[in-house]
Protein backbone atom coordinates (compact mmCIF):
# COMPACT_ATOMS: atom_id res chain seq x y z
CA UNK A 1 0.00 0.00 0.00
CA UNK A 2 2.26 2.72 -1.32
CA UNK A 3 -0.20 5.55 -1.90
CA UNK A 4 -3.00 7.17 0.03
CA UNK A 5 -5.67 5.51 -2.07
CA UNK A 6 -3.84 2.45 -3.33
CA UNK A 7 -6.41 0.16 -1.74
CA UNK A 8 -9.48 2.32 -2.29
CA UNK A 9 -12.24 0.54 -4.18
CA UNK A 10 -14.48 3.54 -4.67
CA UNK A 11 -14.24 7.30 -4.04
CA UNK A 12 -14.12 8.47 -0.45
CA UNK A 13 -17.49 9.58 0.89
CA UNK A 14 -18.23 11.36 4.18
CA UNK A 15 -21.60 9.60 4.16
CA UNK A 16 -19.95 6.24 4.87
CA UNK A 17 -19.17 5.03 8.38
CA UNK A 18 -15.44 5.81 8.76
CA UNK A 19 -12.79 4.52 11.14
CA UNK A 20 -9.36 5.99 11.87
CA UNK A 21 -6.72 3.36 12.76
CA UNK A 22 -3.56 4.54 14.56
CA UNK A 23 -0.74 2.02 14.76
CA UNK A 24 2.88 1.99 15.89
CA UNK A 25 5.01 1.94 19.03
CA UNK A 26 6.81 4.65 20.96
CA UNK A 27 7.44 7.81 18.98
CA UNK A 28 4.72 6.90 16.48
CA UNK A 29 2.45 8.90 18.78
CA UNK A 30 4.15 12.11 17.63
CA UNK A 31 3.22 11.36 14.02
CA UNK A 32 -0.33 10.50 15.08
CA UNK A 33 -0.58 13.88 16.82
CA UNK A 34 0.19 15.76 13.60
CA UNK A 35 -2.26 13.70 11.56
CA UNK A 36 -5.03 14.17 14.13
CA UNK A 37 -4.49 17.92 14.11
CA UNK A 38 -4.79 18.06 10.33
CA UNK A 39 -7.94 15.90 10.27
CA UNK A 40 -9.58 18.05 12.95
CA UNK A 41 -8.59 21.25 11.18
CA UNK A 42 -10.02 19.98 7.88
CA UNK A 43 -13.25 18.79 9.52
CA UNK A 44 -12.89 15.17 8.38
CA UNK A 45 -15.73 13.07 9.79
CA UNK A 46 -14.52 10.15 11.90
CA UNK A 47 -17.06 7.79 13.46
CA UNK A 48 -14.68 5.41 15.23
CA UNK A 49 -11.03 5.70 16.26
CA UNK A 50 -8.98 2.55 16.87
CA UNK A 51 -5.44 2.06 18.06
CA UNK A 52 -2.74 -0.42 18.93
CA UNK A 53 0.61 0.25 20.61
CA UNK A 54 1.14 3.97 21.17
CA UNK A 55 -1.77 4.42 18.76
CA UNK A 56 -4.06 3.27 21.57
CA UNK A 57 -3.03 6.29 23.67
CA UNK A 58 -3.56 8.57 20.67
CA UNK A 59 -6.98 7.02 20.10
CA UNK A 60 -7.92 7.53 23.75
CA UNK A 61 -7.34 11.27 23.40
CA UNK A 62 -8.96 11.56 19.97
CA UNK A 63 -12.13 9.75 21.06
CA UNK A 64 -13.10 12.54 23.50
CA UNK A 65 -11.99 15.53 21.45
CA UNK A 66 -8.71 15.73 23.32
CA UNK A 67 -6.24 15.66 20.44
CA UNK A 68 -4.83 19.02 21.51
CA UNK A 69 -3.35 17.18 24.49
CA UNK A 70 -1.10 15.42 22.00
CA UNK A 71 0.09 18.22 19.70
CA UNK A 72 0.01 21.35 21.91
CA UNK A 73 3.19 22.85 23.37
CA UNK A 74 2.34 21.32 26.76
CA UNK A 75 1.07 18.06 25.24
CA UNK A 76 2.55 14.59 25.19
CA UNK A 77 4.83 15.14 22.18
CA UNK A 78 5.96 18.76 21.95
CA UNK A 79 7.08 19.20 25.55
CA UNK A 80 10.20 17.80 27.23
CA UNK A 81 8.23 14.87 28.66
CA UNK A 82 8.97 12.32 25.87
CA UNK A 83 12.62 12.09 26.90
CA UNK A 84 11.40 10.35 30.09
CA UNK A 85 8.97 7.91 28.46
CA UNK A 86 11.28 4.91 27.99
CA UNK A 87 14.27 5.50 30.25
CA UNK A 88 16.68 2.85 31.43
CA UNK A 89 15.30 1.48 34.67
CA UNK A 90 16.49 3.17 37.86
CA UNK A 91 17.91 -0.07 39.27
CA UNK A 92 20.15 -0.52 36.24
CA UNK A 93 21.26 3.13 36.30
CA UNK A 94 22.08 2.95 40.01
CA UNK A 95 24.01 -0.29 39.61
CA UNK A 96 25.91 1.09 36.61
CA UNK A 97 26.93 4.26 38.48
CA UNK A 98 28.08 2.28 41.52
CA UNK A 99 30.07 -0.11 39.35
CA UNK A 100 31.61 2.76 37.38
CA UNK A 101 32.67 4.44 40.62
CA UNK A 102 34.35 1.24 41.81
CA UNK A 103 36.21 0.80 38.54
CA UNK A 104 37.30 4.44 38.52
CA UNK A 105 38.83 4.04 41.98
CA UNK A 106 40.66 0.88 40.96
CA UNK A 107 41.94 2.38 37.71
CA UNK A 108 42.94 5.76 39.17
CA UNK A 109 46.67 4.91 39.59
CA UNK A 110 46.79 3.55 36.06
CA UNK A 111 45.16 6.69 34.70
CA UNK A 112 47.75 8.85 36.46
CA UNK A 113 50.56 6.87 34.86
CA UNK A 114 48.95 6.79 31.41
CA UNK A 115 48.72 10.58 31.49
CA UNK A 116 52.51 10.59 31.35
CA UNK A 117 52.38 9.16 27.81
CA UNK A 118 50.88 12.49 26.79
CA UNK A 119 52.63 14.91 29.14
CA UNK A 120 56.26 13.93 28.50
CA UNK A 121 56.13 13.90 24.64
CA UNK A 122 54.23 17.19 24.65
CA UNK A 123 56.74 18.79 27.03
CA UNK A 124 59.62 17.52 24.88
CA UNK A 125 58.12 19.13 21.76
CA UNK A 126 57.70 22.42 23.62
CA UNK A 127 61.37 22.40 24.63
CA UNK A 128 62.40 21.71 21.03
CA UNK A 129 60.35 24.72 19.99
CA UNK A 130 62.34 26.85 22.43
CA UNK A 131 59.54 27.27 24.97
CA UNK A 132 60.42 27.21 28.62
CA UNK A 133 56.93 25.92 29.54
CA UNK A 134 57.84 22.40 28.45
CA UNK A 135 60.11 21.85 31.42
CA UNK A 136 57.54 23.36 33.77
CA UNK A 137 54.86 20.99 32.47
CA UNK A 138 56.96 17.89 33.03
CA UNK A 139 57.98 19.10 36.51
CA UNK A 140 54.34 19.70 37.43
CA UNK A 141 53.37 16.22 36.30
CA UNK A 142 56.28 14.68 38.21
CA UNK A 143 55.14 16.51 41.31
CA UNK A 144 51.60 15.14 40.87
CA UNK A 145 52.92 11.59 40.51
CA UNK A 146 55.12 11.94 43.60
CA UNK A 147 52.16 13.24 45.61
CA UNK A 148 49.75 10.62 44.32
CA UNK A 149 52.04 7.69 45.13
CA UNK A 150 53.22 9.09 48.41
CA UNK A 151 52.71 6.45 51.16
CA UNK A 152 50.48 8.83 53.05
CA UNK A 153 48.11 9.51 50.17
CA UNK A 154 47.23 7.05 47.40
CA UNK A 155 48.19 3.74 49.08
CA UNK A 156 46.01 4.63 52.05
CA UNK A 157 43.24 6.45 50.21
CA UNK A 158 42.74 3.91 47.43
CA UNK A 159 41.59 0.97 49.61
CA UNK A 160 39.24 3.23 51.56
CA UNK A 161 37.67 4.68 48.42
CA UNK A 162 37.33 1.23 46.90
CA UNK A 163 35.65 -0.20 50.00
CA UNK A 164 33.30 2.79 50.13
CA UNK A 165 32.26 2.33 46.49
CA UNK A 166 31.78 -1.42 46.96
CA UNK A 167 29.70 -0.79 50.08
CA UNK A 168 27.54 1.57 48.05
CA UNK A 169 27.08 -1.06 45.35
CA UNK A 170 26.20 -3.78 47.89
CA UNK A 171 23.77 -1.41 49.62
CA UNK A 172 21.98 -0.67 46.36
CA UNK A 173 21.69 -4.39 45.58
CA UNK A 174 20.42 -5.13 49.11
CA UNK A 175 17.67 -2.52 48.85
CA UNK A 176 16.62 -3.85 45.46
CA UNK A 177 16.59 -7.42 46.78
CA UNK A 178 14.31 -6.42 49.65
CA UNK A 179 11.98 -4.59 47.26
CA UNK A 180 11.86 -7.62 44.96
CA UNK A 181 11.00 -9.95 47.83
CA UNK A 182 8.31 -7.64 49.18
CA UNK A 183 6.70 -7.19 45.79
CA UNK A 184 6.59 -10.93 45.17
CA UNK A 185 3.34 -11.42 47.04
CA UNK A 186 3.53 -15.22 46.91
CA UNK A 187 2.25 -15.50 43.33
CA UNK A 188 3.33 -17.96 40.69
CA UNK A 189 5.57 -15.24 39.25
CA UNK A 190 7.93 -15.62 42.25
CA UNK A 191 9.56 -18.52 40.39
CA UNK A 192 11.51 -16.03 38.26
CA UNK A 193 15.27 -15.93 38.95
CA UNK A 194 16.23 -13.48 41.65
CA UNK A 195 18.46 -11.52 39.28
CA UNK A 196 15.48 -10.94 36.96
CA UNK A 197 13.27 -9.89 39.84
CA UNK A 198 15.91 -7.33 40.83
CA UNK A 199 16.92 -5.97 37.42
CA UNK A 200 14.00 -6.96 35.20
CA UNK A 201 13.55 -5.47 31.75
CA UNK A 202 16.12 -2.87 30.63
CA UNK A 203 13.60 -0.07 30.03
CA UNK A 204 10.76 1.35 32.10
CA UNK A 205 7.45 2.45 30.62
CA UNK A 206 6.39 4.25 33.80
CA UNK A 207 7.26 7.65 32.35
CA UNK A 208 4.87 7.03 29.46
CA UNK A 209 2.26 5.66 31.88
CA UNK A 210 2.39 8.80 34.04
CA UNK A 211 2.13 11.11 31.01
CA UNK A 212 -0.91 9.26 29.62
CA UNK A 213 -2.65 9.11 33.00
CA UNK A 214 -2.10 12.79 33.68
CA UNK A 215 -3.27 13.76 30.18
CA UNK A 216 -6.46 11.72 30.48
CA UNK A 217 -7.13 13.07 33.97
CA UNK A 218 -6.90 16.65 32.69
CA UNK A 219 -9.39 15.82 29.95
CA UNK A 220 -12.01 14.22 32.17
CA UNK A 221 -11.97 16.76 34.97
CA UNK A 222 -8.53 17.15 36.44
CA UNK A 223 -8.13 20.72 35.15
CA UNK A 224 -10.23 21.92 38.08
CA UNK A 225 -7.66 20.53 40.50
CA UNK A 226 -7.73 17.53 42.77
CA UNK A 227 -5.61 14.44 43.08
CA UNK A 228 -5.58 11.99 40.21
CA UNK A 229 -7.80 8.98 41.04
CA UNK A 230 -6.91 5.31 40.82
CA UNK A 231 -6.80 3.77 37.31
CA UNK A 232 -10.15 2.03 37.83
CA UNK A 233 -11.88 5.25 38.90
CA UNK A 234 -10.26 7.17 36.06
CA UNK A 235 -11.47 4.49 33.65
CA UNK A 236 -15.05 4.85 34.84
CA UNK A 237 -14.90 8.64 34.54
CA UNK A 238 -13.54 8.35 30.99
CA UNK A 239 -16.05 5.77 29.78
CA UNK A 240 -18.97 7.68 31.29
CA UNK A 241 -17.83 10.87 29.54
CA UNK A 242 -17.47 9.12 26.20
CA UNK A 243 -20.67 7.08 26.47
CA UNK A 244 -22.80 10.08 27.44
CA UNK A 245 -21.45 12.22 24.58
CA UNK A 246 -21.39 9.75 21.67
CA UNK A 247 -22.90 11.44 18.65
CA UNK A 248 -21.74 14.89 19.75
CA UNK A 249 -19.11 16.73 17.65
CA UNK A 250 -15.60 15.58 18.50
CA UNK A 251 -16.66 12.37 20.32
CA UNK A 252 -16.07 9.05 18.59
CA UNK A 253 -16.44 5.36 19.28
CA UNK A 254 -13.31 3.63 20.57
CA UNK A 255 -11.57 0.32 19.84
CA UNK A 256 -8.27 -0.84 21.37
CA UNK A 257 -6.33 -4.09 21.24
CA UNK A 258 -3.57 -5.50 23.46
CA UNK A 259 -1.89 -8.89 23.68
CA UNK A 260 -2.40 -11.31 26.56
CA UNK A 261 1.01 -12.92 27.13
CA UNK A 262 -0.37 -15.58 29.47
CA UNK A 263 -3.13 -16.82 27.15
CA UNK A 264 -1.31 -15.94 23.87
CA UNK A 265 -4.24 -14.12 22.33
CA UNK A 266 -5.31 -10.58 21.52
CA UNK A 267 -7.84 -8.79 23.70
CA UNK A 268 -10.23 -6.25 22.17
CA UNK A 269 -11.65 -3.38 24.23
CA UNK A 270 -14.37 -1.33 22.56
CA UNK A 271 -17.01 1.27 23.28
CA UNK A 272 -19.45 1.06 20.36
CA UNK A 273 -22.65 3.01 19.77
CA UNK A 274 -25.95 1.30 20.45
CA UNK A 275 -26.67 0.79 16.74
CA UNK A 276 -23.71 -1.59 16.29
CA UNK A 277 -22.92 -2.59 19.85
CA UNK A 278 -25.05 -5.74 19.90
CA UNK A 279 -23.66 -7.07 16.64
CA UNK A 280 -20.08 -6.35 17.71
CA UNK A 281 -20.30 -8.22 21.02
CA UNK A 282 -22.75 -10.89 19.89
CA UNK A 283 -21.74 -14.40 20.92
CA UNK A 284 -22.74 -17.64 19.27
CA UNK A 285 -22.80 -21.30 20.20
CA UNK A 286 -19.57 -23.25 20.01
CA UNK A 287 -15.89 -22.25 20.09
CA UNK A 288 -16.53 -18.95 18.29
CA UNK A 289 -18.85 -17.81 21.07
CA UNK A 290 -16.35 -18.74 23.78
CA UNK A 291 -13.64 -16.90 21.87
CA UNK A 292 -15.75 -13.76 21.76
CA UNK A 293 -16.44 -13.96 25.48
CA UNK A 294 -12.74 -14.42 26.22
CA UNK A 295 -11.42 -11.66 23.93
CA UNK A 296 -14.15 -9.02 23.67
CA UNK A 297 -14.58 -6.41 26.43
CA UNK A 298 -17.46 -3.94 26.35
CA UNK A 299 -16.20 -0.65 27.82
CA UNK A 300 -19.77 0.62 28.05
CA UNK A 301 -20.68 -2.27 30.34
CA UNK A 302 -18.95 -4.36 32.98
CA UNK A 303 -15.49 -3.79 31.49
CA UNK A 304 -15.60 -0.03 31.96
CA UNK A 305 -12.85 -0.25 34.62
CA UNK A 306 -10.28 -1.58 32.14
CA UNK A 307 -9.85 1.19 29.59
CA UNK A 308 -6.84 2.70 31.40
CA UNK A 309 -5.30 -0.74 31.95
CA UNK A 310 -5.68 -1.47 28.25
CA UNK A 311 -4.02 1.79 27.21
CA UNK A 312 -1.13 1.45 29.65
CA UNK A 313 -0.59 -2.10 28.43
CA UNK A 314 -0.57 -0.81 24.85
CA UNK A 315 2.34 1.55 25.52
CA UNK A 316 4.24 -1.30 27.21
CA UNK A 317 6.80 -2.89 24.90
CA UNK A 318 7.25 -6.67 25.16
CA UNK A 319 10.64 -7.78 26.56
CA UNK A 320 12.06 -4.22 26.42
CA UNK A 321 9.90 -2.99 29.32
CA UNK A 322 8.16 -4.54 32.28
CA UNK A 323 4.72 -5.91 31.43
CA UNK A 324 1.50 -4.73 33.06
CA UNK A 325 -0.74 -6.98 35.10
CA UNK A 326 -4.45 -6.76 34.34
CA UNK A 327 -6.77 -8.14 37.02
CA UNK A 328 -10.12 -9.34 35.72
CA UNK A 329 -13.21 -9.28 37.97
CA UNK A 330 -14.39 -12.59 39.45
CA UNK A 331 -17.63 -12.49 37.42
CA UNK A 332 -15.78 -12.17 34.11
CA UNK A 333 -14.82 -14.97 31.74
CA UNK A 334 -11.34 -15.12 33.29
CA UNK A 335 -12.76 -15.52 36.83
CA UNK A 336 -10.60 -12.99 38.68
CA UNK A 337 -7.27 -14.02 37.17
CA UNK A 338 -4.39 -11.54 36.68
CA UNK A 339 -2.80 -11.71 33.24
CA UNK A 340 0.36 -10.16 31.82
CA UNK A 341 -0.56 -7.85 28.95
CA UNK A 342 1.53 -5.77 26.56
CA UNK A 343 1.51 -4.39 23.04
CA UNK A 344 1.93 -6.70 20.04
CA UNK A 345 3.91 -5.10 17.20
CA UNK A 346 1.93 -5.29 13.98
CA UNK A 347 -1.43 -5.93 15.68
CA UNK A 348 -3.22 -3.80 13.09
CA UNK A 349 -4.45 -7.00 11.42
CA UNK A 350 -6.66 -7.72 14.44
CA UNK A 351 -8.14 -4.23 14.38
CA UNK A 352 -8.98 -4.46 10.68
CA UNK A 353 -10.65 -7.82 11.32
CA UNK A 354 -12.85 -6.28 14.04
CA UNK A 355 -13.93 -3.11 12.22
CA UNK A 356 -16.52 -4.76 9.88
CA UNK A 357 -18.31 -6.07 12.98
CA UNK A 358 -18.65 -2.45 14.09
CA UNK A 359 -20.27 -1.49 10.80
CA UNK A 360 -17.23 0.37 9.44
CA UNK A 361 -17.32 0.91 5.66
CA UNK A 362 -14.11 2.85 4.99
CA UNK A 363 -10.83 3.08 6.91
CA UNK A 364 -7.99 5.58 7.24
CA UNK A 365 -4.79 3.89 8.46
CA UNK A 366 -1.97 5.97 9.96
CA UNK A 367 1.54 4.59 10.46
CA UNK A 368 4.73 6.48 11.27
CA UNK A 369 7.20 3.95 9.88
CA UNK A 370 7.49 3.53 6.09
CA UNK A 371 8.44 0.48 4.10
CA UNK A 372 11.51 0.78 1.89
CA UNK A 373 10.77 -0.19 -1.72
CA UNK A 374 13.31 -1.55 -4.16
CA UNK A 375 17.00 -2.45 -3.93
CA UNK A 376 19.95 -0.24 -2.97
CA UNK A 377 18.22 1.02 0.16
CA UNK A 378 20.47 -0.77 2.64
CA UNK A 379 22.09 1.26 5.39
CA UNK A 380 24.43 0.51 8.26
CA UNK A 381 22.54 -0.84 11.27
CA UNK A 382 22.67 1.34 14.36
CA UNK A 383 25.22 0.20 16.90
CA UNK A 384 23.22 1.19 20.00
CA UNK A 385 20.79 -1.32 21.45
CA UNK A 386 17.91 1.16 21.37
CA UNK A 387 18.41 1.42 17.63
CA UNK A 388 18.38 -2.35 17.20
CA UNK A 389 15.10 -2.69 19.08
CA UNK A 390 13.66 0.28 17.18
CA UNK A 391 14.53 -1.36 13.86
CA UNK A 392 12.49 -4.43 14.78
CA UNK A 393 9.50 -2.47 16.02
CA UNK A 394 9.47 -0.18 12.98
CA UNK A 395 9.83 -3.16 10.64
CA UNK A 396 6.92 -4.98 12.24
CA UNK A 397 4.71 -1.93 11.83
CA UNK A 398 5.75 -1.41 8.19
CA UNK A 399 5.03 -5.05 7.42
CA UNK A 400 1.60 -4.68 9.01
CA UNK A 401 0.89 -1.77 6.67
CA UNK A 402 1.71 -3.99 3.71
CA UNK A 403 -0.56 -6.74 5.06
CA UNK A 404 -3.36 -4.20 5.53
CA UNK A 405 -3.83 -4.13 1.76
CA UNK A 406 -5.05 -7.73 1.98
CA UNK A 407 -7.93 -6.58 4.20
CA UNK A 408 -9.09 -3.91 1.77
CA UNK A 409 -11.74 -6.22 0.34
CA UNK A 410 -13.73 -5.97 3.56
CA UNK A 411 -14.24 -2.22 3.10
CA UNK A 412 -15.45 0.13 0.39
CA UNK A 413 -12.28 2.15 0.77
CA UNK A 414 -9.01 1.85 2.66
CA UNK A 415 -6.63 4.84 2.72
CA UNK A 416 -3.14 5.17 4.20
CA UNK A 417 -1.18 8.09 5.65
CA UNK A 418 2.49 7.22 6.07
CA UNK A 419 5.75 9.21 5.73
CA UNK A 420 8.05 8.47 2.82
CA UNK A 421 11.03 8.73 5.18
CA UNK A 422 11.30 8.81 8.97
CA UNK A 423 14.72 8.54 10.66
CA UNK A 424 13.23 8.58 14.18
CA UNK A 425 12.84 5.08 15.58
CA UNK A 426 10.16 4.03 18.06
CA UNK A 427 12.55 4.36 21.03
CA UNK A 428 14.24 7.60 19.95
CA UNK A 429 12.23 9.60 22.48
CA UNK A 430 14.84 12.38 22.51
CA UNK A 431 15.11 12.52 18.73
CA UNK A 432 18.02 11.11 16.74
CA UNK A 433 20.84 11.96 14.36
CA UNK A 434 19.83 11.64 10.72
CA UNK A 435 22.67 10.53 8.44
CA UNK A 436 20.91 11.67 5.28
CA UNK A 437 20.47 15.26 6.39
CA UNK A 438 23.50 15.30 8.76
CA UNK A 439 21.59 16.86 11.65
CA UNK A 440 19.67 16.03 14.82
CA UNK A 441 15.94 15.49 14.22
CA UNK A 442 13.50 16.33 17.03
CA UNK A 443 10.12 14.80 17.83
CA UNK A 444 8.40 18.11 17.15
CA UNK A 445 9.47 17.72 13.53
CA UNK A 446 7.71 14.36 13.41
CA UNK A 447 4.52 16.05 14.60
CA UNK A 448 4.83 18.56 11.77
CA UNK A 449 5.56 15.75 9.29
CA UNK A 450 2.33 14.00 10.25
CA UNK A 451 0.41 17.25 9.78
CA UNK A 452 1.87 17.80 6.31
CA UNK A 453 1.45 14.18 5.20
CA UNK A 454 -2.20 14.16 6.24
CA UNK A 455 -2.89 17.08 3.93
CA UNK A 456 -0.68 15.89 1.09
CA UNK A 457 -1.71 12.24 1.08
CA UNK A 458 -5.33 12.27 2.23
CA UNK A 459 -7.10 15.58 2.79
CA UNK A 460 -6.18 17.32 -0.47
CA UNK A 461 -6.17 14.40 -2.96
CA UNK A 462 -8.90 12.23 -1.38
CA UNK A 463 -11.26 14.37 0.68
CA UNK A 464 -10.85 17.38 -1.61
CA UNK A 465 -11.41 15.30 -4.73
CA UNK A 466 -14.53 13.72 -3.24
CA UNK A 467 -15.90 17.20 -2.50
CA UNK A 468 -15.37 18.23 -6.11
CA UNK A 469 -17.18 15.12 -7.29
CA UNK A 470 -20.06 15.81 -4.92
CA UNK A 471 -20.33 19.40 -6.22
CA UNK A 472 -20.29 18.17 -9.81
CA UNK A 473 -22.90 15.51 -9.05
CA UNK A 474 -25.08 18.12 -7.36
CA UNK A 475 -24.78 20.45 -10.36
CA UNK A 476 -25.75 17.65 -12.74
CA UNK A 477 -28.65 16.67 -10.52
CA UNK A 478 -29.85 20.27 -10.48
CA UNK A 479 -29.56 20.49 -14.28
CA UNK A 480 -31.65 17.36 -14.74
CA UNK A 481 -34.29 18.77 -12.36
CA UNK A 482 -34.41 22.04 -14.38
CA UNK A 483 -34.73 20.01 -17.56
CA UNK A 484 -37.65 18.07 -16.16
CA UNK A 485 -39.46 21.20 -15.02
CA UNK A 486 -38.90 22.83 -18.44
CA UNK A 487 -40.26 19.78 -20.23
CA UNK A 488 -43.37 19.84 -18.09
CA UNK A 489 -43.84 23.56 -18.90
CA UNK A 490 -43.63 22.90 -22.65
CA UNK A 491 -39.98 23.75 -23.34
CA UNK A 492 -37.04 25.69 -21.99
CA UNK A 493 -37.44 29.12 -20.52
CA UNK A 494 -36.75 32.11 -22.81
CA UNK A 495 -33.07 32.98 -22.96
CA UNK A 496 -32.00 29.71 -21.34
CA UNK A 497 -29.11 27.77 -22.85
CA UNK A 498 -29.94 24.55 -24.67
CA UNK A 499 -29.84 21.55 -22.32
CA UNK A 500 -27.50 19.79 -24.70
CA UNK A 501 -24.92 22.49 -23.98
CA UNK A 502 -25.26 22.18 -20.23
CA UNK A 503 -22.36 20.55 -18.39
Amino acid sequence: MTGPSASARQPYSPQLRTALVLTGSGTAGAYHAGVLRALQEAGVKIDLVAGTGMGAASALFAAIDGGAGLWSDEGLWRSDAPSRYYRVRAVIRAGAWALAASLAVVLLPLLVLVAGLVVYPFGFLLRLAGSSSGGGLTKAYTSVVDSAFDPGFLPSLLPRAFMLSMALLVGVLAVLLIVALVRGGGSRRDDAPIWWRIAGAPLSARGAWRAVLQGVWQLVGGAAGGRRPRPADLSRAYTELLRDNLGQPGFRELLLTVHDLDMRRDLVFALIGERHRRDFFRTSEGPAGDRRLAEGFDLAGVSRDHVVDAVLASVTLPVATEVRLMEFPPESYWCGEAHRVAARPGAMDRILAELPLAGVEQVIVVSAFPELDGPHRLSLPRSDWRGRVSDYLAGADAAAMRSAALAAGAFRGLYAVCPSYNPIGPLDVAGCYDERSDRHVKLSELVDRGYEDAYRQFIDPVVGASGERLDLAGARKGTRADEGRAAEAGGPEPGAAPLSDAP
